[in-house]
């Protein structure tokens, strides 16, 4: 299993051409065995872009979610309280976006690696990251 940051699972469903040759590659080997992990706050995430008018698609949330995530093999994963914990202390000092705090979180707690572009998280050392 992999963890796939907000900015992934949109860019496989809308833009796959955005992934890196790595992204793509990790995206289609998880989809093809154990799955993807979603963390529940990147719904949040996606609901707040589209709302926001910032992510636009001819579809309405709810059918937008569906349709990510019944097309891959997506794995939706709530924030625990181990998660809640580690998240609220881990990467403090460089990240203060509590989405990418919880994010990272998961995957550490999962023991899954995080697809991700996003260079605050690629530059840590306490997770091992795809691109």
């Amino acid at each position: 299993m992999i963890v796939a940051d907000t900015h992934i699972i949109i860019w496989h469903a809308l833009k796959p051409e955005m992934l890196s040759e790595k992204a793509r590659t990790a995206m289609e080997d998880a989809d093809q065995s154990d799955g993807i992990i979603c963390c529940d706050i990147s719904l949040w995430e996606i609901a707040m872009l589209m709302q926001k008018e910032r992510l636009r698609i001819d579809a309405g949330y709810l059918a937008f979610i569906d349709l990510v995530l019944t097309s891959s093999r997506y794995v939706v994963k709530p924030i625990t309280p181990e998660i809640a914990e580690l998240s609220s202390t881990l990467f403090s000092s460089v990240n203060k976006d509590p989405a990418d705090r919880i994010i990272a979180a998961t995957s550490i707690i999962e023991k899954a690696d995080l697809v991700t572009a996003d260079t605050k998280l690629r530059r840590t050392n306490r997770v091992k990251t795809i691109w």
